[in-house]
């Protein structure tokens, strides 16, 4: 492992807001260009790429993602950002468009290289006071814990708060959030994720080409994808079909490779549409090590997991429960490749 490099492992942030129906409407998804670019330079990073539908609008960041429904904001940012930072001024903007905040939840997973991260990154402690400190009052059910696994390298970070009404009434939409964090890529695999020099081509043009040579494109043909490729290496895309997401981020260099891969689905999907996805994210990679986050979802899911993996070589190491206000319940497991 390097002593310093690029870090991957991402903080993901997620923030639901309720209003009047008739102020909803378009709700956050107003929020203007201008207004989102200083919000993202607090944070310390910008938009590279984007993509909108009828139901939300996918940004490509320079350091991951960002998805604004009119009453829910997703945000992941890898490297050194400051993800946290962004609460206050998302709250503010919320609150001129009549919105208030209902709920919240904050997950990372175990940076490769801690002590460069900068306030209120540098520990989990830090990141609970500043949650507690940003938050406003009527999210009082609140719990923060992290979920062991057998591997050191992969532990699960959670915070989530919820009002009266979220806290009575969770996940009234039957969704749930798959979230699979994977290191030591396959080296070949992972060159696939480098530009060759002196191509000339644009970071949309590169990353389009990466879509299709890696296979990624096959992952949801029916999604429609919005991707960009930087310069010497790296890769993030974002995929939309209907009201759903998709996202993966690369970090190929060898010492530190990581990719993420982060999906939705409802508990009335078909199970083994999830095992496919699964299936057709890992071969792309090949990681030595991946964990899997499932939030929201039922028994009948997350065991799919496991049955999966198994048939592709991977060993299930570890596998925790626990729940969360608004969040329903949070399976963490981990796997390792067999050994050849």
């Amino acid at each position: 492992m390097a002593d310093s490099g690029f870090e991957g492992f991402e903080k993901r942030l997620e923030l639901h807001f309720t209003g009047d129906e008739p102020i909803i409407h378009m709700g956050l998804r107003q929020i203007d260009s201008n207004s989102l670019e200083q919000i993202l330079r607090t944070v310390h990073c910008s938009i590279v790429s984007s993509v909108g539908n009828h139901f939300f609008d996918a940004y490509v960041l320079s350091e991951s993602s960002l998805f604004i429904y009119p009453t829910k904001i997703i945000i992941k940012t890898c490297g050194t950002t400051q993800l946290l930072k962004s609460i206050f001024p998302f709250l503010n903007q919320a609150r001129n468009l009549g919105l208030k905040l209902c709920s919240c939840r904050y997950t990372r997973g175990n940076f490769i290289f801690p002590k460069s991260q900068p306030f209120p990154h540098s520990s989990f402690k830090e990141e609970l006071r500043y949650l507690e400190e940003s938050l406003p009052k009527n999210l009082r059910y609140r719990k923060a814990s992290v979920i062991p696994s057998n591997l050191p390298s992969h532990s699960w970070h959670v915070f989530s708060a919820a009002d009266d009404a979220v806290f009575l009434h969770p996940n009234l939409e039957f969704l749930y959030t798959v979230e699979i964090c994977m290191t030591e890529l396959d080296r070949i695999l992972a060159r696939k994720f480098y530009c060759r020099p002196g191509e000339g081509k644009t970071g949309n043009s590169a990353g389009k080409e990466m879509t299709h040579l890696t296979g990624i494109g096959d992952i949801n043909p029916s999604g429609l994808i919005c991707e960009f490729s930087f310069f010497p290496c790296g890769y993030s895309m974002n995929g939309i079909d209907g009201d759903r997401y998709s996202t993966i981020h690369v970090t190929p260099e060898d010492g530190f490779s990581y990719a993420s891969f982060e999906c939705v689905g409802s508990v009335y999907d078909d199970p083994d549409d999830l095992v496919r996805t699964l299936k057709k994210v890992v071969q792309i990679f090949r990681p030595a090590s991946m964990s899997v986050a499932t939030t929201g979802a039922g028994h009948e899911i997350w065991t799919r997991v496991a049955g999966a993996l198994d048939p592709l070589g991977f060993k299930c190491r570890s596998c925790a429960v626990d729940d969360f206000p608004a969040a329903g319940s949070v399976v963490f497991q981990t796997f390792t490749a067999r050994r050849k």
